[in-house]
């Protein structure tokens, strides 16, 4: 079932009456948590093979952007369930089996840093290791982990999937923003896992085809990742833009001139950098959902989530600074939304310097060699019983 929008909107509803508590706690409402299962977060991007949608990252991107008015650690959580969905996609026919046999809506935590170590053995690998930052490991059914494995030409990384159950889970998540992630750091000592649970980096960086993948399989991981840490900032902004706005009209009449002027100018900035955000990340999104996509559509993607965020962080920051009147601060919504669209923007995969060395690099090579061919989707996918 593709993402409903009445569902979501119900979501959105849940996150935004529990936002509040959701920070205090630093960990999501359960009633959300079941609502965005529902929804169809989940299994957006699951093998239709095993109950999934095979969606888009358009549609996810909308839905985790309306999640993100209400509570953008919620939209993340949705987001990250969502793709990391995808990531599973990459595991043996057999794998996926024990991860979706019972249900499409299995929710999946992962941490593609490598940070832990996998010993082979004979049907498998010892896996262990410390894990930081697993957002949404609270609710989390199962854990993909990225750790190195040694090969006779060096090391190279694994994702590894393991039960929830034979990781401990630390509380480590104290940010100032974006508290409700749980994205608590994860311990895994010794635990087995079987040789159809693993899959290598390296086909995941580079969307490469396989058995039971569709076309939304098939992107790099660069295509549309950071589109997905995007969106609940970009939901996280336009309600903060709304919060304000209110707040600036009451106040507006009763000011100078030069004070209204000053409201004036931060409502007309904030709201073209925002509009200009979500114009950005729509045309990212459908590059990630196109059915051939060359290396330079990699790197721009990969600018253009660095330059959304950043556009976002902006405008809200301006909105916090200059607030809805004479003493007042914008009000508790803004000031949430600020510090979560800050924390969104501080993460390393939208760092803007990276971004423009990469994008830089492939533009500048195009110039003097010959340019890669477009990457061709494979859109028929093997049927396979459940």
């Amino acid at each position: 079932m593709p993402l409903s929008p009445d569902a979501v909107a119900q979501a959105a509803v849940s996150a935004a009456a529990s936002a509040d508590g959701t920070e205090s706690a630093r960990r999501l409402n359960g009633e959300t948590v079941r609502l965005l299962t529902r929804a169809g977060f989940a299994r957006h991007f699951v093998p239709r093979v095993w109950g999934g949608t095979e969606g888009t990252f358009s549609a996810l991107v909308d839905a985790a952007a309306t999640v993100g008015a209400g509570c953008a650690s919620a939209a993340w959580c949705g987001a990250l369930w969502a793709a990391h969905g995808r990531f599973a996609a990459y595991l043996p026919l057999p794998g996926q089996r024990d991860l979706w046999a019972a249900s499409p809506d299995a929710l999946i935590t992962a941490v593609m840093s490598a940070s832990g170590t996998a010993r082979p053995l004979p049907d498998g690998w010892l896996l262990s290791g410390r894990w930081r930052y697993a957002s949404g490991v609270d609710f989390a059914d199962w854990l993909l982990l990225t750790a190195t494995e040694p090969t006779e030409q060096g090391t190279r990384c694994r994702v590894f999937a393991v039960p929830r159950g034979e990781a401990e889970v630390l509380d480590t998540w104290q940010s100032a923003g974006m508290r409700g992630t749980g994205s608590h750091t994860v311990v895994v000592e010794s635990a087995f896992v079987p040789g159809h649970r693993s899959f290598l980096m390296s086909d995941l960086t580079a969307g490469t085809p396989g058995p039971g993948r569709a076309r939304c399989h098939h992107a790099p991981a660069q295509l549309g990742g950071g589109l997905l840490f995007c969106a609940p900032a970009f939901g996280a902004a336009r309600h903060a833009l709304e919060a304000w706005t209110r707040r600036a009209a009451r106040s507006a009449r009763a000011q100078s001139d030069r004070d209204a002027l000053r409201l004036h100018r931060t409502l007309a900035r904030s709201a073209d950098e925002i509009e200009a955000a979500h114009l950005l990340l729509r045309d990212a999104a459908q590059r990630a959902d196109a059915d051939a996509w060359t290396e330079r559509d990699v790197a721009r993607n990969k600018r253009v989530a660095a330059s959304v965020v950043s556009l976002l962080a902006t405008a809200v920051e301006r909105l916090h600074r200059t607030g809805g009147g004479p003493g007042q601060g914008g009000g508790d919504v803004v000031e949430r939304c600020h510090r979560d669209v800050r924390t969104v923007a501080d993460h390393r995969m939208l760092r803007p310097e990276q971004a423009a060395v990469d994008y830089a690099t492939t533009v500048f090579s195009e110039l003097t060699e010959e340019p890669a061919p477009a990457r061709e989707s494979a859109l028929e996918v093997p049927r396979v019983d459940a």
